[in-house]
Order: C-alpha cells, then sequence, then structure tokens
C-alpha cells in the first residue's frame, strides 16, 4: 500500500517536494498564503495552487477544543461590502446584520486557546449551545459586550460580566472582550491582505487555519510538524 494512501497526496500529479512546501509555509505564516503566492513558487496552475491550500486548510480544523476560567465571547461579521452597512457602523467598525456579510462567532480563554465558528445568525439559539459545548465548567467567568443575545447567559451557570461598549466603555476592571476582539482584527487583516474576499462556503476553512496557528503560538512542536502528524488521518480525495 502506497504510503500516502488515504490522505490528501494520494495519487496527486503535484510533487511531495511541493505538497510539504506549502503545507510548510501555510502552517508556519502567521498571515496564510495565498494560491496565487503558491502558483507562483511552487509553478502549478491556479486551480491545482487553489485546491491544495483548501485542502490543506481542512486539516486544520480545530475540534474538541475546550476553555476555563476567564472567557470572552464576541461575534463579529466578514465579508460584504460597506455600502451594505448601516450608515453608523461604515468605515471599518462591527455591524450586527449588515448585508452581505457572513457571521462567525468566537470565544477566547485568557491567555489561552480560542473557537470559532462561521454561524447562520446570532440567535439564542445558536451561540447559547456553542457556550455550553467548548465552555464546561459552570465556574468559568463568560466576558460579553451589551449584545442582547447575551442577556441570560447567566442562566447557564456561568458569572456573566458585560462591557458597555455602546457607552464607549471598553475596560470595566475585568470586563473586557479585547482579546477576542484582537483575533478577529488578526483574521479581518490576514483575509483582507492576503487573499482579499472570502467565499461564505470556504470562510470556515480559513478561520479554522487562523485557529490552528493561534492555539499553537506557545507549543514548542513546530506548527508544521503538528500539522503533518494529521496527514494520515485526513482523506480528501484529489486529482491534482
Amino acid at each position: 500500500m502506497s504510503p500516502t494512501a488515504g490522505t490528501i497526496l494520494h495519487k496527486s500529479k503535484t510533487s511531495l517536494k511541493s505538497w510539504f512546501y506549502t503545507i510548510f509555509v501555510i502552517a508556519s505564516t502567521r498571515t496564510g498564503v495565498s494560491a496565487k503566492q503558491i502558483e507562483r513558487e511552487i509553478g502549478v496552475t491556479y486551480k491545482t495552487a487553489w485546491r491544495m491550500c483548501t485542502l490543506i486548510r481542512k486539516m486544520m480544523n480545530e475540534t474538541g477544543i475546550q476553555l476555563f476560567g476567564h472567557v470572552e465571547v464576541d461575534e463579529t461579521y466578514v465579508g460584504g461590502k460597506d455600502k451594505n452597512r448601516h450608515a453608523n457602523k461604515k468605515s471599518g467598525q462591527r455591524g450586527r446584520g449588515a448585508g452581505g456579510k457572513t457571521v462567525v462567532v468566537g470565544m477566547i480563554e485568557r491567555n489561552g486557546k480560542a473557537v470559532a465558528k462561521v454561524t447562520p445568525d446570532t440567535k439564542i439559539s445558536t451561540i447559547f449551545p456553542m457556550i455550553v459545548e467548548h465552555v464546561p465548567n459552570s465556574t468559568t467567568v463568560i466576558y460579553t459586550d451589551e449584545f442582547r443575545t447575551y442577556n441570560n447567559v447567566s442562566k447557564l451557570g456561568y458569572t456573566h460580566k458585560v462591557v458597555q461598549h455602546a457607552a464607549q466603555n471598553y475596560v470595566s476592571s475585568e470586563a473586557h472582550t479585547n482579546s477576542i476582539e484582537n483575533f478577529w482584527s488578526h483574521v479581518k487583516r490576514g483575509i483582507d491582505g492576503t487573499h482579499h474576499s472570502v467565499s461564505p462556503k470556504y470562510l470556515q476553512d480559513y478561520v479554522d487555519s487562523y485557529l490552528f496557528r493561534f492555539n499553537r503560538r506557545d507549543d514548542e512542536t513546530p506548527m508544521f510538524e503538528s500539522l503533518l502528524d494529521r496527514l494520515p488521518s485526513t482523506s480528501y480525495s484529489t486529482t491534482q
């Protein structure tokens, strides 16, 4: 049996050297890498480069992350055009429900790991099960802004502290969402600067790639090695 059987490398016409180089760049580059850059650097077609990058990002999916202690919860919106936003949400400001944008809900343990998922909306029925899934300890303190969806977080058994962004209050003692907002800023800068735009269909893969790197920022094991460890358990067909 081929050692590449059942992996994204199986029956690929692209050399293993090119595959490993692309895996290394995607795993190691802080803001990711575009398919156009891979096309230029390894000399393949754009279609092949795009497919390679897509399959590698799928390997970076983060599952089973558990958050404890002090956890910030927030949502952001990715994509869409500025002209579709409400007047008070333009010029890079975050909007809720702005036209043409995709919702991403995230949580981060202060000085720890993060979780983020593309969601269809910001309803309680969408966000609360996500909190319960990833924050198993009811002694955890949840920090949010004043968005009404979060009003009843305390009913889940957590201590809930709120920062009033609408009143231009961004830090109130320990109550703030600066950690998750910094993560959002990093993701958006990466997408805007490196990829320019991302289809909602593939947005989760891109978010996962940023989470993969963020959650391993303090690991002694190189991210390239951590990603290679996932090859045997990842089976995505490719004919490139």
